[in-house]
């Protein structure tokens, strides 16, 4: 026999739990406690997996937010692309319109004078719009050779020895647009 059931035999009652001095049956006070501590648990478990959730939720917009303003740049990016070639060429339009007026007057003048200022006043009209949309020709000649915005098509002997090393001639002009290279001149170097 157990313990348990030698006590009921002797006391006539089953001792379920602890008793105080007075054979009172101590309440489990630990039980009231912990159901306090579950109740606790569970309201700050259900406090973390709401604040997951809101995290979850900015982290979703957030990356929606993001891919619609990469989509967004990228199209106003064609869009800007598009835009700036289309103004210079309207602008190289008024060129075009003049440059046929010319070759009309080319088939019916026999004054060279005359074609050749018309001629100039194109070529003028041209280079002055280009200037104007940031477009720059390179200075090379009597310059120290820079294979960076150089490219040498040839070496000759120098004329004068201070031109050792310099551009001599220039068989195509570099281009700058808005202080950027766009091509590199070719020339011809002096040794």
């Amino acid at each position: 026999m157990t313990e348990n059931e030698k006590d009921m035999q002797t006391n006539g009652h089953a001792n379920t739990g602890s008793e105080n001095e007075k054979g009172m049956p101590e309440e489990n006070i630990s039980d009231s406690s912990n159901t306090n501590n579950e109740s606790d648990e569970v309201t700050e478990l259900e406090k973390k997996e709401q604040e997951v959730n809101e995290i979850r939720d900015k982290y979703l917009r957030l990356q929606a937010e993001f891919d619609n303003y990469r989509k967004r740049t990228a199209r106003e990016r064609i869009e800007l692309m598009q835009t700036a070639s289309k103004e210079v060429i309207i602008s190289l339009l008024d060129v075009l319109d003049d440059s046929d007026r010319a070759a009309k007057q080319l088939e019916n003048t026999t004054d060279v004078a005359a074609i050749k200022d018309g001629v100039m006043l194109v070529f003028n009209k041209l280079r002055s719009t280009l200037q104007a949309k940031g477009l720059k020709q390179m200075e090379s000649i009597n310059t120290p050779f820079d294979p960076d915005l150089q490219e040498a098509i040839t070496e000759i002997p120098a004329p004068t020895p201070d031109l050792a090393g310099k551009v001599v001639d220039v068989l195509q002009p570099g281009y700058y647009l808005s202080d950027k290279l766009i091509r590199h001149a070719k020339v011809i170097v002096g040794k």
